[in-house]
């Protein structure tokens, strides 16, 4: 489901309905200890470092500004969109999209050459302070950091293009990591269905 951000919205209030949308509960899922990214129905459970949450409490303000959804496609975009306007100061963001923006070569590479493009006429918030952007509005926020793809250029796809071949060899040796989690997120998936019942 595709949630609805007006640009009267604050983005506190924006990023709670994004929460409450894609079921993240209140706090976005920032307090727990691990975290799964999806291999098609596999989990791949991954440690909820205190870099990852630095940078998660942005991109998920990044959802919100762009547009982009939370199904596989849409993280393939918003990592190619982040990558084109720059993750700062922030290495779980660089290694994560590196990784996404290489997966979407396989099932979506249109896609994410019009957000890396887009990404590189945009600004990304990393960096910001964080606390301040949550009583901005949304439409606001947008003007200032979200802008268009018009037009891709040569320099536009050659920096994909190198990009994109960073992204392949990151992404192989992210995969390298969390390949022998498998097991462990297939046995912690099984394990939360079990509870379900009882907590119901």
């Amino acid at each position: 489901m595709h949630p609805s951000y007006t640009p009267e919205m604050t983005m506190r209030a924006a990023r709670d309905h994004y929460f409450d949308v894609n079921g993240f509960g209140a706090d976005g899922g920032y307090a727990d200890t691990w975290v799964d990214f999806k291999l098609g129905p596999l989990p791949l459970p991954f440690p909820n470092t205190a870099g990852r949450i630095a940078a998660v409490k942005f991109h998920d303000l990044h959802h919100v500004l762009t547009g982009y959804e939370t199904n596989a496609t849409g993280e393939f975009e918003i990592s190619a969109w982040e990558l084109g306007a720059g993750c700062g100061g922030f290495p779980a963001a660089w290694v994560i999209n590196h990784g996404g923006l290489a997966a979407g070569l396989v099932s979506s590479p249109a896609r994410v050459f019009t957000a890396y493009v887009r990404g590189r006429r945009s600004r990304t918030l990393y960096g910001e302070t964080f606390e301040p952007l949550l009583d901005r509005k949304v439409g606001e926020m947008r003007e200032a950091f979200v802008h268009p793809a018009d037009g891709a250029t040569a320099r536009d796809a050659a920096a994909f293009a190198l990009t994109a071949l960073s992204g392949v060899v990151i992404g192989l040796m992210f995969m390298a990591f969390v390949l022998p989690l498998v097991p462990i997120g297939l046995v912690a998936t099984w394990l939360r269905r079990r509870q379900q019942p009882h907590a119901a």
